[in-house]
């Protein structure tokens, strides 16, 4: 099958860099599958969780926290607000993660920003069950 190349950055280091068949990403307007030849777009990435398909049943996923997708026919880049290999992850991680934000949302008088905080613990709530951590 034709490939790609993936470059995933993280805040800290790049978490994934190299030839693909695909990449399944969280987009912020609904769930995306990118393979090769694929039109170039720019996307906003919600929480959830990045799939790499490597080979046909061989791959990596990468939970991430936000960020962007810039997709072309021939790359994809990810910079990421947050992220950490499956491996790396633990249901305490995410927990602190969850609560974090409902401190800031109960914080804010700020309705939008309430709205978006809370649109973000769901989504976290949703990852960490989908990850069944």
């Amino acid at each position: 099958m034709a490939t790609f190349h993936f470059d995933f950055v993280g805040p800290e280091r790049t978490l994934y860099s190299g030839e693909v068949e695909a990449v399944q990403l969280p987009g912020a307007e609904g769930e995306m599958t990118v393979l090769p030849g694929h039109a170039p777009v720019l996307t906003t990435l919600k929480v959830g969780v990045i799939t790499v398909t490597e080979t046909a049943g061989n791959g990596k996923r990468i939970y991430v926290q936000g960020g962007f997708a810039d997709i072309g026919p021939t790359s994809v880049t990810v910079l990421a607000e947050r992220a950490a290999p499956i491996e790396e992850l633990t249901p305490a991680m995410i927990d602190k993660e969850i609560e974090a934000a409902e401190l800031a949302r109960d914080a804010t008088q700020d309705l939008a920003r309430r709205e978006a905080l809370n649109a973000q613990i769901v989504q976290m709530q949703e990852a960490k069950h989908t990850l069944s951590l």
